[in-house]
């Protein structure tokens, strides 16, 4: 049970760093540690010490707990494709300049509020 928690909260640390967009190399810098830990807590090969997941929370804007949500639920779901495209885009728009990041950001924002305002007037 002990390598499956490990795992679970790795997955955690992981999901959250791509979230943000940040490389593995980035939050090892973070935390200070090797880029060869960070990878071996994200995939739950080294336990993480819960001075560490302090650290590792605070890098990442979250409380410790949020790497346990979702433990203890059965299996861990397998993540839903739009999760999926979602996770790969933020892969995507992480390695572009940050001037295309932003450009990028505006564009969907853009999409999402004229796409908003078509299904608002469909439905009046």
């Amino acid at each position: 049970m002990t390598p499956d928690i490990d795992r679970h909260v790795g997955a955690r640390v992981r999901e959250r760093r791509i979230m943000l967009g940040l490389t593995q190399q980035q939050l090892a810098g973070l935390i200070r540690v090797t880029y060869q830990q960070a990878h071996k807590y994200e995939k739950g090969i080294n336990r993480i010490s819960a001075g560490r997941l302090l650290t590792i929370a605070r890098a990442l804007g979250v409380e410790p707990g949020y790497f346990y949500e979702g433990l203890g639920e059965g299996e861990r779901p397998e993540p839903m494709p739009q999760q999926r495209l979602l996770l790969e885009l933020a892969r995507g728009v992480a390695a572009l300049p940050r001037r295309e990041q932003k450009a990028l950001c505006e564009l969907a924002r853009a999409l999402a509020e004229a796409e908003e305002a078509l299904s608002t007037r469909s439905s009046a």
